[in-house]
Formats: structure tokens, sequence, C-alpha cells
């Protein structure tokens, strides 16, 4: 099928149509790899070199064109997926994030009954991890929201990590862009389960949920992490277990510590059984009012376009960098080691020979 027709009738909401054009967003950097190795594979051992000596950008086994065109029908799908009329109102961005365990997978699916009995349709990606020996992912988030796997306003869709540090898949932002063109009001991005670092969700969402659970010692963790910097809405979930309330306490007393001008609320929930749901949506709600009245909301999705845009142009650096300057770089880390030159005088070489 034509990109351009996918894109059509992903923006009429087809979901068939919408899996596809995601589909088409996660192999996108797979294939330029892929091709970039192939490039490195088949140029002849021996060819380092200044760009367009022999093996290199001009031999047929360096052509920098291979990761293009590995993703030149990801190219024309975000083009036309730019290129539509821009919506009055973008979707909402909504981010959950944790430590594993503390119910991510069944807080959203209490969020997507929140939001479809408003009538609101829903995206939700759901990042899983992927082994670091085969690639390969579970994808097994899905399964905790079967409730709404018939509803035709609800789009939900696994993403394997692929490697990708942050907590989420490195085609998260594109595949944004899938399901806003695909009318959806609210999309859930639903995050690995993080550790003290993974805090990328806080550049791609609105509002960010960080999900914490009683005795797991999660009030300390949080004070490490510095998560209430990314918090806009603290979550104690699992709160019919004992020390829910010390787990409140504890966050109240650092949350009294944020000079921020929206101070992150706490809510306790019982997602498996939708308890506090209805405080839940509140506080949701609270923060959207606050980022538009505030301008904030269009800081956020500036400063997301222009994350996007970024990633992207270093990807395609370091595929040039992998198809041409291979050996390059191999010669001039043989001369680091020799004491021939020193790192920054080699990286001006190997960024001079892109220009």
């Amino acid at each position: 099928m034509d990109v351009r027709e996918l894109v059509g009738q992903a923006r009429q909401g087809r979901p068939r149509a919408v899996a596809r054009l995601i589909s088409l967003v996660e192999n996108a950097v797979e294939n330029a790899e892929n091709a970039a190795k192939a490039a490195n594979a088949a140029r002849p051992a021996g060819s380092a070199g200044p760009a367009g000596s022999a093996g290199s950008a001009g031999s047929a086994g360096g052509d920098p064109a291979a990761p293009a065109a590995a993703s030149r029908a990801l190219r024309e799908a975000m083009a036309a997926l730019a290129t539509g009329a821009a919506r009055a109102h973008p979707a909402r961005v909504i981010g959950l994030t944790g430590s594993p365990g503390v119910g991510k997978s069944t807080s959203t699916g209490m969020l997507i009954r929140g939001f479809r009995k408003r009538g609101s349709t829903v995206g939700v990606l759901a990042v899983d991890p992927s082994s670091p020996f085969t690639g390969g992912a579970l994808l097994g988030d899905r399964v905790r929201m079967q409730d709404h796997a018939t509803d035709p306003g609800v789009f939900i869709r696994s993403m394997s990590s692929r490697g990708h540090l942050g907590g989420l898949a490195w085609a998260t932002p594109q595949a944004l862009r899938v399901l806003e063109a695909a009318g959806c009001d609210v999309i859930l991005v639903e995050t690995v389960g993080v550790g003290q670092a993974e805090v990328e969700i806080a550049r791609l969402a609105d509002t960010t949920v960080v999900i914490l659970a009683p005795g797991m010692g999660d009030g300390v963790q949080a004070a490490k992490a510095g998560i209430l910097e990314v918090a806009d809405v603290l979550v104690v979930n699992k709160a019919d277990r004992d020390g829910v309330q010390a787990t409140v306490r504890e966050l109240r007393n650092m949350t009294g510590l944020v000079e921020t001008p929206w101070r992150p609320p706490i809510v306790t929930t019982v997602a498996s059984k939708g308890e506090g749901a209805d405080d839940l949506m509140a506080e949701l709600d609270k923060h959207q009012a606050y980022l538009e009245e505030s301008g904030e909301a269009r800081r956020r999705r500036l400063a997301r376009a222009r994350d996007e845009i970024e990633a992207i142009a270093l990807a395609q650096l370091r595929s040039r960098f992998a198809v041409l300057h291979g050996d390059r770089l191999d010669a001039l880390a043989e001369r680091l080691l020799g004491a021939q030159t020193d790192p920054y005088a080699a990286a001006d070489d190997l960024i001079a020979a892109l220009r």
C-alpha cells in the first residue's frame, strides 16, 4: 500500500493502518542499522583514508545513502503526517512511570476506563524491555488491559525498547505523532520498569505520573533519584497494603521542599479495584489546566519537538559515521594510543570529513 494512502487511512482512525505505521516507525532504525553494518562489511579491508578516497564514501560498500534508503518510507510517512491540518486541541500526553511491580499497567487500564467514560478516544503506548542477548521482548503489558481490547475507541500498542535507555523506545516520539494523527484525544505512555536515572518520559509527556507502592522503599528511592523533579502527580498504588501512610508521609515531607509553581499532589489508589480513579483524574485535570493557563503546555511541546529533531539528527550522524568512517575512526584511535594526537583533535578530524 502507498505510504500516503496508509497515512490517510490512519487519519480516519483505522486500527490496521495505525498499527502498520507504528511498525514502520519501529523498524526504520533497525533497518538503518542493518544497512550500515552491511555497508561496513562490504568495504574492503585497509580502506582507511580521506572521504572520497578508495574504499570510503565513493565506494559501493560505503554508500552513505544506504541508511537513508532504509528509512525512505518513514520519511514519507512523517512528511505526510506533519503536513496535515493542525489540530485545534492537541492530544494530551500522559506518561506513567515507576519501578517494576508498582502497578503501572493496571493504573493505565484504570485511566483508560476513566477517559472512556468521558467519551475521549485513547491511545496507549506500552514500552517493554528487550533482552540484551536476543533483542526480543515479551510485550506483555497489554495483557493487563484486555478489558479494552475490543473497544474501538482505544488503541493499545506494545513497543520493545530495543536497548534504548531512558525507559522509552527510540521510536516513541514518532509513534505519538501517528496516534495523534489518528485522532486520539489522550495518549498514555507507559515506560519500562525504571530505576533511578530513566526519566526521559518527563521530556515527552505533558503530565508525568510517578507511581510508587508501599513497602518497597520507594520513598527513599524517590529522594535519591530526584524523581520529584520529574513528577507532576505522585501516585501511591496498592494502598490496601500496610505502610501506605508512611509512604505518603515521606512523600509529603519531600514535596514540601519543592519550590516550584506546581507542587505535585499525592494520590492513593488501588488500581486493581478502580479505587482512587476519580481523585487521580481530578488531579490530572488540575495539572492540565495549570499547563494551559501558565503557558507551560506550549513550552513543553516546543521542547518535545526540539528533542525529536535533535534525536533524529544525531541518529543520522551516527549512521554516517558507521558507513563512512569506521576505518578512519580506527586509524585515529591507533594514533591516539600512539600519542600522535589528542582526542579533541581526532574528533575534529572525524567531523571535518562530514562537511
